[in-house]
Formats: structure tokens, sequence, C-alpha cells
């Protein structure tokens, strides 16, 4: 295997068969140089592998690290899963609460064996609680973490923004964070421990100061879509253009919404005054809706790009909401390299850099149980135990 790259080259990671959130982890750990194995399950091998959805062996999020097939739930598989964690720094699973004990891969059994390794497990509810072995997907744990209620229009039904907070935002780099703050632990006790990362609480996590706005200032915090980062503020939000493209403004800061002001208040159009946008009275609530149609109607007479060039040099927090393509294809992201192409893919670039030991993608994602021998030939299982493993149909 080629010598990894970044600031976790050295490490070794077992990553146990799981879907979304968990590839998302492991895709992380290998962009900043851990040398991952992904183990697949056999039933993915055996129907082959394609570009045919986001879960396929070769989705971007499979990217950078080997597979190997095997059936965890035959027997033999257990014991061999045993063998590679001796080997291993970090184990991850995904697993309802419970599950890998019943396989036979669980902490208890795999930290006795090796005593420096760090266990991580991601679920949506956490190991414990009313709810731990209930099933659930992002959208449940976000609603239960007290995020859903407040994305959405004012007088609409909460929006799912996406499955970013919860698989991702609160899932899987709460997990990678947990499972690099064990690490670096381990440096100082020489023990393992095991990680419970909980979309809930990851969740909870991104909505820690919200949390504080409601208890200790309840008046600052209103109805979804009434507030100051939710889109009710008139100088923090989206507004549609002529062309039906979109624009963001978050002219939040005096300074920032001072020069706001003066140049939508200079062009005279839509009904905006000076008088309308009282800078003294910008955080006045009971003005908010209508200025917000007031500034709607002005975005609404010119196109996006026209207001990109309207805007350009002034300090006021303004930027075009782009489709995936275009941000693709934006000179900022072009040149700072967030995305990259690999076999031809365009995708996002390793994040974060660093100075010294940049991380790197080190190659595009391999089909499933497609590095089944060779890879555990470089984790210590000799051929002969791959092919009895074979047979007996432990291993794909």
């Amino acid at each position: 295997m080629s010598e990894r790259k970044g600031p976790l080259a050295g490490v070794k990671v077992l990553e146990l068969p799981n879907i979304g959130p968990l590839q998302h982890a492991g895709m992380m750990l290998a962009d900043l140089g851990a040398e991952v194995l992904r183990l697949d399950r056999k039933a993915h091998v055996e129907a082959g592998s394609g570009l045919q959805g986001p879960y396929t062996p070769y989705s971007i999020l499979d990217r950078g690290r080997r597979s190997a097939g095997i059936d965890l739930k035959h027997p033999l598989a257990a014991a061999l899963v045993v063998r590679l964690a001796e080997r291993a720094d970090v184990v991850v699973e995904g697993f309802r609460p419970g599950v890998a004990e019943r396989l036979g891969v669980g902490p208890d059994v795999l930290c006795a064996r090796n005593p420096r390794l760090v266990y991580g497990r991601m679920t949506g509810w956490g190991q414990t609680g009313p709810l731990a072995n209930e099933v659930g997907h992002d959208i449940n744990y976000i609603a239960l973490a007290g995020v859903l209620a407040y994305v959405g229009p004012a007088g609409g039904a909460p929006v799912p923004p996406l499955n970013l907070v919860g698989d991702f935002g609160g899932g899987s780099m709460l997990l990678v964070l947990g499972v690099l703050a064990a690490l670096v632990e381990r440096g100082t006790s020489g023990k393992g421990q095991v990680v419970d990362a909980a979309m809930v609480d990851g969740s909870s996590m991104l909505m820690s100061i919200f949390h504080v706005f409601d208890q200790i200032a309840p008046g600052m915090w209103g109805p979804r879509g009434t507030n100051l980062l939710d889109g009710g503020a008139h100088f923090y939000g989206v507004y549609e253009c002529r062309d039906g493209t979109y624009v963001s403004v978050a002219a939040f800061e005096p300074q920032f919404y001072a020069a706001f002001v003066r140049l939508v208040t200079g062009l005279r159009i839509a009904g905006l005054g000076a008088d309308d946008l009282k800078l003294e009275a910008q955080h006045d609530r009971t003005q908010w809706p209508l200025l917000r149609e007031r500034l709607a109607a002005m975005f609404r007479t010119r196109t996006r790009d026209e207001w990109l060039a309207f805007f350009a040099g002034h300090e006021i927090c303004f930027a075009p909401v782009l489709t995936m393509e275009e941000a693709r294809r934006h000179p900022h992201n072009v040149a700072r390299g967030t995305f990259t192409t690999v076999d031809g893919v365009e995708q996002n670039a390793p994040a974060p850099r660093f100075s010294r030991t940049p991380g790197a993608i080190a190659h595009a994602a391999h089909a499933a149980g497609a590095d089944t021998d060779a890879a555990f030939a470089d984790w210590g299982i000799a051929p002969n135990d791959v092919a009895a493993l074979r047979a007996a149909g432990a291993v794909a």
C-alpha cells in the first residue's frame, strides 16, 4: 500500500459496515491520512458495484480507503474482526445499540484484546436513554434536539436542512472529534476508550447559543422565521432577483448595515428611502416585515449578476446563492482548491488545511470487496486463512 500523507499518517482505522454518516466519518479520517480499512457487507460485494446511488461502493463518501467484503453474521467473522482490531488504533461502527455486542465485535471484546483501541460508536439516539433502541433518521434526531422547530419560514412548517445537521454536522463530525480527542488522550494514558457519539447530542451542541437565548433572553428569540438569523430580519436573509436566482444579505453589524442603507436608499426604487431604513431603528422588530417586503421588491428589479456588480467593493456582507455546479465554478473556490477532481468526478477537497502535513485523497472509492486479499494480508491475515474464511462464507 502506498504511503499515506496527512496529520493522521500511521493511524490505522477499521470501519465496520454501515452507510451515510459512518461513511462520511471514514472519508474524513482517510482524507487526514489515516489508513482506513472499510469492511463492506458481503451482500454488497456479491451484488456488484456501480454509480447507481449515494450508498454504492463508488460513492464519494467511500473514497480514500480500501474495501474488504465480510459477512458479520457468520460465526467466523467476529474472530476475524478481533484479529484485525488487534492491529488497529481505531474501530468505528454505526450499529444500533447492542448489535455489535450480539455480533461478537463490541467494545468489551475488542478492547480486551487491544487496550489501546479507541472504539467509536455513532448512533442517532445514543447508547443509553429511553429511545436508544428506537429507529430513526436525521430529521427525527434534529426534531428531538430542538433544531428542526426553528428552521423554516414564518407561518409555515419546519423545513429539513437536508441531512446536514444530524447525520453529518452532529453525527460524523462529532464522531471524528471524539475519536481524535481519545487518540490525543491515549498519548498520555496509553489507554483507549469508547466514544459514544449521538446525533441528538451533536445537534443540540450546534444549537448551544440558541438554547441560551431561549432561557436567559427569551424575548430575543421568537417564533420560527421572525428572528435575527432565521430570515426574520430584513438585513439578514435571502432575496429573489429578477432572473429567479437569489442573493444573501448579512448586514448585521452597524457599520455593514450603514453601508447597505447608504447604497440601497441611493437607488430610490421600490419606495425605499433613508426615512424607511433608519440606522437607529435597525433592530426595531415591528418594522422588519414591511422592510423585508420593500427590499424584496427592490431586489426583484435587477438580476443576480447586476446586484453583484452593484455591491462589489462595498463591505455589506453580500454573496450570491449558488447551486452546487455554480459553487464548483466560482473563482474563490477555484483559487482555494475547495473542490477537486478524482477520476473525473468533482468533489470536495480534504479539509481543514494543514501547513506541514496536508491531507490528501489517496484514491477514488474502490468497489466493495475489491481489496479483500491484499488488505487482509497487510493487516496480518495470512492468505490461507482468508481462503478458508472465503470457503466458509465469512468473507466475500
